[in-house]
């Protein structure tokens, strides 16, 4: 394994200027952060994507959206607290949560919510609570779109078709049985 580059030399196009270590088991102090681009991110985006970061939380760690929202709210691990809107967010998802779960288990067709990637399962739940119990009816389209990007961001190749494809069904469905 090689070292990390002296001290002010000049850094090439693959020294991305993370420290490496010199020797196999010796610690990385890290100099310094790279942020991700945000910039091209709306302000909404960037919100819904904090309460993406809640549900994420919970499933992980097998706890309610509520109880990593409270913890979120006494302490965050991002440099901002958490914005009103994205506690809203998790606190509409918290409250249908059984509701959710089983529209997207039945409408995911051969994907149960168990198999799905982790992230795409928190798009897909919090875009499901924002469509079915909050958006008005102009508004899903651009909702639906929003999560998508989100999850063209966030995850996989194949992704934003699946987040919009279920999407679309749910809000199709549910204007069936209104």
């Amino acid at each position: 394994m090689t070292g990390a580059p002296e001290p002010g030399a000049p850094r090439t196009s693959r020294d991305p200027g993370l420290p490496l270590p010199a020797r196999e088991g010796e610690e990385v102090v890290f100099e310094r952060t790279i942020p991700a681009r945000t910039d091209r991110l709306s302000t909404r985006t960037r919100e819904r994507i904090r309460a993406l970061d809640v549900l994420f939380e919970a499933d992980a760690r097998a706890l309610s959206a509520l109880e990593v929202l409270d913890e979120r709210l006494v302490r965050t691990a991002a440099q901002s607290p958490l914005p009103a809107r994205a506690r809203q967010l998790v606190e509409l998802y918290a409250r249908h949560v059984d509701e959710i779960d089983e529209q997207l288990a039945t409408h995911s067709r051969d994907w149960p919510l168990h198999r799905m990637p982790a992230v795409d399962r928190a798009v897909l739940r919090l875009g499901s609570a924002e469509v079915l119990y909050e958006a008005e009816d102009p508004a899903r389209g651009m909702i639906i779109g929003e999560y998508t990007k989100i999850a063209e961001e966030l995850s996989g190749e194949d992704s934003p078709r699946f987040v919009n494809g279920l999407l679309q069904r749910l809000v199709d469905v549910r204007g069936l049985l209104s």
